[in-house]
């Protein structure tokens, strides 16, 4: 079956852990769900009220990550390093079910939701997938970041760029093909932060559940956690993940081509919001083909549906 179906995970999976900024323990059962579904959180803490969708037009703030929250108040935080390792392994329908205002931390990265997404397997169904295609450059720019996004033939790339004065983070920058690249290195890379910064995050209520095994902790010139890190590029990779995460509350996959400098969440949810303002900046298409592709490179047929 094709690989440009719809897809949920096989049978349901559960995490256990803290949440970084609440530092609250958290418990997170993700379900299969029907094709066109969707990705939709619950808070199983709640009786009335508790349907959260990862949608942009639902993020009520993206300080230090991204938070949704539905009309009644009740809100679901960072959900970014989950949704990018769903965007990434192309999964379209889950009920993600959560007892608690936080996803849990894990080890910062995205890595152990993939281990056990990939472990699991997958169901596929015969409904093709739908995607967001690009059709004009929109771009924003604050002070000295810039993100933009603009038409791509069949993929979607992330040219992303970050610069610190620190001299361990210094200025990094990478260049991934979602669709077509290996993306075990953006998966496995974690958040991170500076160990100056720790005690301002803290009074400003941040970083409660943190520490070196949730996060890279940088010391002036040294990593603190043991072990180092896991690629050299790690800290603008941690980026590319967040990024990822951040474009599928679009919905849907997008073929474009995103260049961003030191932006961040809130920027990735402003070029999307300004991208849906209207409708010449994009079409949405349903997938159909005849042979199995590695990737979009095979050009399908679009079949337009917007």
């Amino acid at each position: 079956m094709s690989i440009l179906n719809q897809k949920t995970i096989l049978k349901p999976i559960s995490f256990t852990g803290i949440g970084l900024h609440t530092g609250k323990e958290v418990e997170m059962k993700i379900l299969p769900s029907e094709p066109n579904s969707g990705i939709v959180f619950k808070r199983v803490d709640l009786k009335t009220n508790n349907i959260v969708i990862p949608n942009i037009f639902n993020v009520s703030k993206a300080t230090l990550c991204t938070t949704i929250s539905n009309n009644h108040g009740v809100k679901v935080s960072t959900i970014e390093h989950l949704m990018g390792a769903m965007y990434g392994l192309g999964i379209d329908n889950a009920t993600i079910e959560i007892n608690s205002e936080e996803v849990p931390i894990l080890d910062g990265s995205a890595k152990k939701f993939v281990e056990l997404f990939l472990s699991t397997g997958f169901k596929t169904c015969d409904v093709p997938i739908k995607i967001i295609k690009i059709e004009k450059e929109i771009s924003i720019k604050e002070g000295q970041k810039i993100i933009s996004i603009n038409r791509s033939k069949v993929s979607l790339d992330i040219d992303f760029e970050i610069k610190y004065s620190n001299q361990i983070i210094s200025n990094q920058r990478n260049v991934v093909s979602v669709y077509q690249d290996d993306l075990n290195e953006i998966y496995n890379s974690r958040t991170f932060c500076l160990y100056e910064d720790i005690e301002n995050l803290k009074k400003n209520g941040f970083g409660k559940g943190g520490s070196l095994d949730n996060a890279i902790v940088v010391d002036n010139n040294k990593v603190l956690n043991k072990g180092g890190l896991r690629n050299e590029l790690e800290f603008v990779n941690h980026k590319i993940l967040d990024c990822m995460g951040d474009l599928y509350l679009a919905g849907y996959k997008i073929i474009g081509h995103l260049v961003c400098s030191q932006g961040g969440h809130s920027l990735t949810n402003k070029l999307l919001r300004k991208v849906f303002e209207n409708k010449a900046n994009f079409s949405i298409f349903e997938l159909k083909e005849k042979t199995l592709p590695h990737t979009f490179i095979n050009k399908p047929e679009l079949k337009s549906i917007a």
